[in-house]
């Protein structure tokens, strides 16, 4: 059960949760509410009131508005951070690793609770405790991207990191277009779209120590 789930589940006031029950419903309150306001328009009341809970409740929980939004930072970038690695280990052909990796930002964005909009469109990236964290995902897919090209290609660390960085950004920002374009393209298609640019793109290295793609 997702955390907006457990949030829809437990909304009556009055209900004792187990601690750990109650703290992924009110991140899944948090999330809703800051999906839809934006973290400056939205008020540890809005939050509150969403879970079910008296405002002391949240504040048990968690101290302060920003903590609640960093809890759900950590939580939605290990998301994307561990759908990338799983992306990449679920087959050694690279051709289906580029499309799984594509995928993988698609089905990322497409998740109902909105929650890409708090890593990457957030309106709080002025704030160094999130930037810290959207840094740190980006980083972190790009590393994992960067791990198998440098072993395929033999191609340099720097230079494997500017390819996954650029893999990863690609992914990123046309995922997220094809979701503000109101999903024009059947999702399997709009992957296979962007697999088949960034492929012929990255096949152009030939593995390590041979001449094959």
């Amino acid at each position: 059960m997702t955390a907006i789930e457990q949030t829809e589940a437990a909304r009556p006031r009055g209900t004792r949760l187990p601690r750990r029950a109650r703290r992924n419903q009110l991140l899944g309150a948090a999330q809703e509410v800051f999906v839809a306001q934006g973290y400056h328009a939205a008020a540890m009341d809005d939050i509150a009131e969403r879970a079910g809970v008296s405002k002391p409740v949240l504040y048990q929980h968690f101290p302060g508005k920003l903590d609640l939004y960093l809890a759900l930072l950590d939580q939605h970038c290990e998301s994307l951070i561990q759908a990338v690695r799983g992306a990449l280990a679920s087959t050694t052909d690279n051709k289906q690793r580029v499309r799984a990796t594509m995928d993988a930002y698609f089905a990322y964005v497409e998740d109902d609770g909105g929650a890409f909009r708090l890593v990457f469109e957030s309106d709080l990236t002025n704030e160094p405790a999130v930037r810290e964290r959207v840094d740190k995902v980006t980083n972190e897919c790009a590393e994992a991207i960067c791990d198998v090209i440098a072993e395929d290609t033999g191609l340099s660390r720097p230079e494997s990191m500017l390819l996954a960085s650029g893999l990863g950004g690609l992914a990123q920002v046309v995922a997220r277009s094809w979701l503000h374009s109101d999903r024009s393209v059947p999702r399997d298609q709009a992957v296979q779209l962007l697999a088949s640019l960034a492929w012929r793109g990255i096949a152009g290295f030939p593995l390590h120590g041979t001449d094959q793609h």
